[in-house]
């Protein structure tokens, strides 16, 4: 099978196309990413050509570890030899007992209840069942510009109009209020129906960093009304903020948090909720209802082999004081950056998760073309730097979304040497879209028109 998959490689994005998603295989196509990528290890990935790209996307995170860490594979493999039972909804392995105990000794106050998923978005909807359902509340508040994922729970939380059109109607009850707005968040808590609260402590679409005590205070006021205070830390969790998680900056005891992505070692799919035992029980704990919320894989063998063996390699390489270190390297490097390009607008970063939001130009044409480009597509205009760092550097990073944001998610396991070739490549295409005769404002411009020739069409007819 893996000798048809790899011989089948000049077909995939062909097979993509016909039975998976053809309009991601023609995006992809338009902004170059079409790449035929055949392996991939550490900071990198290889294309057919053995050409390295290195990597500051990570799946959005996925591949924290870097890619194909060997101390995760290595228990993969000893999980597969030792031909463990896997029955999960008949059984309890002592790895998912292992793995529960693990993140709890890693988190705050009586947080030593789990329960295991395959996705982040599903740790979030278990959270939002547990909560309705150990305070008898029927509302749910998020944040504006939040995201906790695309299934219809979580999604009736997110925070951008743009993930839930033509999905309606959503859950009612889902509310939301400013992030860092804390009259707000207090007038909705004071009627006293509010089951949870559910926050990122650090917003992952744009890394909007929370301001100053807002969070200890968001808190204090979930205490006061008797409302379950939850920190999505799915993309924050594990290491990427400098810490084992992001609510260790602030102190924080929350009523549930929730975790992901990091904990898959980039290998299986793996996601949890910790709450405390009193509220799990509360929730689901009576013998009449220890089977109404399940997970068909959520203990699999595989995936808490994973995650065990991930939260080893994190501790074992230090990687929250590493994403500490080298994140203080990007920082530094990027405002050194900003001082000399009138482009780079802000940088918000928190170990590892940096986003460098983009500001209009001032020169008369390239601000024409800046507004061109908003006018085709809100999240055009990073392109600008996405394309040419990806084709002429090997460098992959993302745009946000429907905003001026790049966003960046190197792995935890970046070196110094890497961070600096980031630097000079990005260096390179910002000194060529300052320039009077620069190559990537005419491809991005020529994307805008024809997105814009191609709304005009459809809505012509």
């Amino acid at each position: 099978m893996v000798a048809d998959a790899l011989a089948r490689g000049g077909e995939t994005l062909e097979l993509a196309a016909r039975h998976l998603d053809h309009s991601l295989v023609d995006v992809l196509a338009i902004l170059g990413f079409d790449r035929q990528y055949v392996s991939a290890r550490g900071s990198y990935l290889y294309d057919a050509d053995g050409r390295a790209y290195l990597d500051f996307h990570t799946g959005e995170g996925f591949a924290s570890l870097g890619h194909n860490h060997p101390g995760v594979r290595e228990v993969l493999h000893a999980a597969l030899a030792a031909d463990l039972v896997d029955g999960v909804q008949l059984h309890y392995s002592a790895l998912a007992g292992m793995l529960a105990e693990e993140l709890s000794q890693r988190l705050p106050g009586e947080l030593d209840a789990v329960f295991f998923a395959s996705t982040g978005a599903e740790a979030v909807d278990t959270a939002m069942k547990f909560a309705r359902a150990a305070t008898g509340r029927p509302r749910l508040i998020s944040c504006d510009s939040s995201f906790h994922g695309v299934t219809l729970g979580p999604l009736s939380l997110v925070g951008d109009e743009f993930f839930k059109e033509g999905f309606g109607p959503l859950l009612p009850g889902c509310e939301r209020v400013p992030f860092g707005d804390l009259g707000r968040l207090e007038a909705e808590l004071r009627a006293k129906d509010v089951a949870a609260f559910i926050v990122e402590p650090i917003q992952g679409r744009m890394v909007t960093l929370p301001p100053a005590g807002y969070l200890r205070a968001a808190q204090a006021l979930c205490r006061r009304y008797g409302t379950m205070f939850v920190l999505d830390e799915v993309q924050t969790g594990l290491g990427r903020t400098g810490r084992w998680f992001a609510l260790e900056h602030w102190g924080l005891e929350p009523d549930f948090v929730l975790v992901g992505k990091a904990l898959s070692g980039g290998y299986m799919p793996v996601a949890a909720t910790v709450t405390t035992r009193e509220i799990y029980q509360r929730a689901v704990g009576t013998l009449e209802r220890c089977y109404v919320h399940q997970s068909t894989f959520g203990r699999n063998r595989l995936s808490m082999a994973a995650g065990l063996a991930s939260m080893r390699v994190i501790d074992s390489e230090r990687l929250p004081e590493r994403a500490a270190r080298i994140g203080a390297v990007l920082r530094d490097g990027l405002a050194e950056l900003q001082r000399r390009y009138e482009m780079i607008k802000e940088i918000r970063a928190s170990g590892l998760m940096i986003g460098i939001e983009l500001g209009a130009p001032s020169a008369r044409v390239a601000r024409l073309n800046w507004r061109l480009m908003h006018l085709a597509s809100e999240g055009l205009f990073p392109q600008l730097i996405v394309i040419p760092l990806h084709r002429d550097h090997g460098v992959i990073t993302m745009a946000a979304g429907k905003n001026d944001v790049i966003k960046l998610l190197p792995p935890l396991t970046l070196s110094e040497s890497e961070a600096h070739s980031f630097l000079a490549a990005l260096d390179a295409v910002l000194a060529d879209c300052h320039g009077p005769a620069s190559r990537n404002w005419a491809i991005v411009r020529d994307i805008a028109t024809a997105t814009l020739r191609r709304r005009a069409r459809s809505t012509s007819r």
